[in-house]
């Protein structure tokens, strides 16, 4: 509920400058950024499920806290704590569910994952603008209930889930891996590389899409509302559907499929001249989200060694970090200065760039066949440090 009305409320409930405000969300950004590596760290050394409950407690610590901060500095300590233990349970999550789930059914798994998400996502800012005309404190304060009764249930049921999460993590793991590090595996670090760039593209639809429909267009915020719902509805409805039937392909077909339909989805925006034109473009953008983002995430589970999960997974969500710092800056300044053909075509050779680099990348689920060529080039890579 907070961050989808974090600059509202810095804006209208605190008075700040829109410029203010924009600086201490893009401060979120970094910090989730710095938190991701760490908390993977954490993760492999805790295990997934403490650091999630002491993701979940802490901030609702945070949440109740932060209302109470009312100057910038206190602000700025505000939102980094909120960064931190926020972001604390990506990685540790994503953690959980390679530990809980074979590798034969790791993309429905981040599939559902992604489903809850999602719902979450279509409840919270609903329920969110409708506190927000009475007080943002509200909002605060139904967040942090929401996550303390999350902890809760974790904790209840982690038990059962402990005895789930640690089995996985025995047998799965050659001996030769043990010692290989997310930030010395050049084909991890290759992989990051595409997963940056196809990720500016994916977070034009926080930004630069609803300035382009509103503004270029003239269509109206309900219209962009609209393509939300849109979105939400098919992911809810075919997105763990779509990725069992999808099981059998590889790493290679997976995530070069969808980074091309979420870059070609992105791209004919600039054909696009009234709202039709722009839920066919959304269509195409959301069925490749649906394969791309769990395909991503079973692609780290299968490439990390199992005792090193939670440091492949943070450093992956550090890559999602970086491209929301990077992408809505980036596409709001293209659309200001050059308009919405050059944008569009730009983001789409970002993503055409992404796609091109998933062909290449060494195959790591149970469906895949190795690329002998690509693993030469890494062998030393994989040797432990």
């Amino acid at each position: 509920m907070v961050l989808p009305f974090l600059v509202l409320y810095l804006t209208r409930d605190l008075q700040y400058p829109a410029t203010r405000a924009g600086f201490i969300v893009a401060l979120y950004g970094v910090g989730a950024m710095i938190t991701a590596p760490l908390s993977g760290l954490l993760t492999d050394r805790f295990g997934a499920l403490r650091i999630m409950k002491l993701s979940l407690f802490l901030s609702t610590v945070v949440f109740f806290a932060f209302p109470y901060a009312h100057t910038y500095s206190a602000l700025i300590v505000a939102t980094l704590f909120l960064a931190i233990t926020c972001e604390m349970l990506r990685p540790a999550g994503l953690a959980a569910i390679s530990h809980a789930v074979g590798s034969d059914q790791r993309k429905a798994a981040f599939a559902l994952n992604r489903l809850a998400v999602n719902l979450g996502m279509s409840i919270g800012p609903a329920i969110g603008g409708f506190l927000a005309t009475v007080s943002f404190q509200f909002l605060f304060v139904i967040d942090g209930a929401t996550s303390f009764v999350a902890g809760v249930i974790l904790a209840i049921f982690s038990l059962q889930l402990s005895d789930t999460v640690g089995s996985k993590t025995n047998g799965e793991e050659k001996p030769a891996e043990t010692g290989r590090r997310a930030f010395s595996d050049f084909g991890f670090l290759y992989f990051l590389i595409a997963t940056v760039l196809i990720t500016v593209v994916f977070f034009q639809h926080l930004a630069a899409l609803p300035l382009f429909m509103v503004r270029n267009l003239h269509l109206s915020e309900a219209a962009y509302g609209l393509m939300f719902t849109i979105n939400t509805g098919l992911i809810v409805l075919l997105e763990v559907p779509l990725n069992l039937r999808m099981s059998h392909l590889s790493d290679r077909q997976t995530l070069s499929l969808g980074s091309f339909l979420l870059a070609a989805g992105f791209g004919s925006y600039a054909f696009v001249h009234g709202l039709p034109g722009c839920i066919a473009a959304l269509l195409i953008w959301t069925f490749g989200e649906m394969i791309l983002l769990p395909g991503m995430s079973a692609y780290v589970s299968h490439a990390a060694p199992a005792k090193r999960q939670g440091e492949y997974m943070g450093f992956y969500s550090m890559a999602f970090s970086i491209a929301f710092i990077i992408g809505p800056w980036l596409g709001i300044n293209l659309l200001e200065r050059f308009g919405g053909q050059l944008l569009w075509g730009g983001i789409f050779l970002v993503g055409l760039i992404s796609t091109l680099m998933m062909l290449r990348l060494r195959n790591a689920g149970p469906a895949s066949i190795p690329d002998r060529s690509f693993q030469q080039g890494s062998k030393s890579t994989n040797s432990p440090s």
